[in-house]
């Protein structure tokens, strides 16, 4: 497999996301214990790898529904606005210690990715407020 093929592998950015992310839930939470340590970084390791997907697909769903001004900021906003309750729902739910510092890092990482992938696609597709986009 070439190494563009590995970038733009759909597995390798889940793994990705779930090693960095639920890496970072166990650091965030070192000072709790080994069980809330790995159940912090196990959860957050897990949602963030459905985040990977689902953020993508959500945004790509709405971009279209959505005239140009409003799909540069709404879709984005609305993704990582479920992302964040779905974060902070799942964490309270498990007892993670430090639910806000768990999910910091992840909802910057997602709410940067998320924007920019946004504006570059209502980009590339050159879009106007009466056509929809041909990218999905």
């Amino acid at each position: 497999m070439s190494i563009a093929r590995l970038i733009a592998s759909t597995p390798v950015h889940v793994a990705v996301g779930f090693l960095a992310m639920g890496g970072w839930a166990v650091f965030a939470n070192a000072g709790h214990g080994l069980r809330a340590m790995l159940l912090a970084g196990l959860v957050q390791g897990m949602i963030s790898g459905a985040l990977t997907l689902g953020l993508k697909r959500s945004v790509d769903w709405m971009r279209p529904r959505m005239a140009r001004g409003p799909g540069y900021w709404l879709p984005p906003l609305v993704a990582i606005s479920v992302s964040a309750l779905l974060l902070v729902s799942a964490h309270w739910l498990c007892g993670t210690p430090q639910i806000v510092a768990t999910i910091a890092v992840p909802l910057c990482v997602s709410l940067s990715y998320i924007f920019t992938y946004n504006i570059l696609r209502q980009r590339r597709a050159g879009r106007r407020p009466d056509r929809k986009d041909p990218h999905g």
